[in-house]
């Protein structure tokens, strides 16, 4: 996601050099594409590139493990030479795997550039709905919470993320809202007060232990609101 963090980025120093009025929002484009099955298509085939790789290399390592017995059952009948030919053969096996198992899965190997490769169509489509959610709802800047941008803290009413997800034809109706919607709280009806004269089931009155001589107020007159 460089090309969105990227954005991302210099929209924050837009923010910092006296932005901070205009309207901003933030996604969580990792949440996003584990909801897109193109992305999940992606990752099944990254996985089959994966497995075909390192079983490859589980190969290449048994045939050394196998050179490895073989020379310890002959290395007493073996002359110095044949020794040396043998050790040789070891440690060129032992690097080519090394050179194999790097060129694979090493930095900027071929897994990483798979990875880019697969995954480039499902981010610029990711790319392309954030862009248009910023423009609709007027957005100067929408940052990435799953980026490289630190958020200490996150506002739900600034989310975006059902709104980019509704863009890709992905949004559930319940929840296209810019934040979640948080519970609703219900005040409990306040109980009915113990008549003093309240009688039990024998019949016989009783008076409540919290009842108290009400004193006499005055009363105020209460203005009455225009009909």
């Amino acid at each position: 996601m460089k090309k969105i963090r990227g954005l991302l980025a210099l929209l924050l120093l837009t923010v910092a050099s006296g932005a901070q009025a205009q309207k901003f929002g933030w996604v969580d484009t990792e949440f996003i594409m584990a909801k897109m099955p193109e992305y999940a298509k992606a990752q099944l085939e990254l996985n089959t590139y994966s497995d075909t790789w390192q079983k490859e290399i589980e190969v290449q390592k048994k045939d050394l493990d196998k050179l490895y017995r073989n020379y310890a059952a002959e290395e007493v009948v073996l002359t110095e030479p044949m020794k040396k030919k043998r050790q040789d053969e070891i440690l060129k096996q032992e690097q080519d795997i090394k050179t194999y198992q790097n060129k694979q899965f090493g930095y900027e190997g071929q897994i990483f550039k798979k990875r880019q490769e697969l995954n480039k169509p499902v981010q610029d489509k990711v790319f392309e709905a954030v862009e248009k959610v910023a423009k609709k709802k007027q957005l100067a800047v929408l940052f990435d919470k799953s980026g490289d941008l630190t958020m200490l803290y996150t506002n739900p009413a600034h989310d975006y993320t059902e709104f980019v997800l509704e863009e890709l034809g992905l949004g559930a109706e319940d929840r296209n809202q810019p934040g979640p919607r948080g519970t609703v709280k219900t005040v409990a009806p306040p109980k009915t007060p113990v008549d003093a004269n309240f009688e039990t089931d024998s019949g016989t009155p009783t008076q409540s232990p919290a009842a108290k001589p009400v004193r006499a107020t005055k009363k105020t007159a209460t203005k009455k609101s225009p009909k």
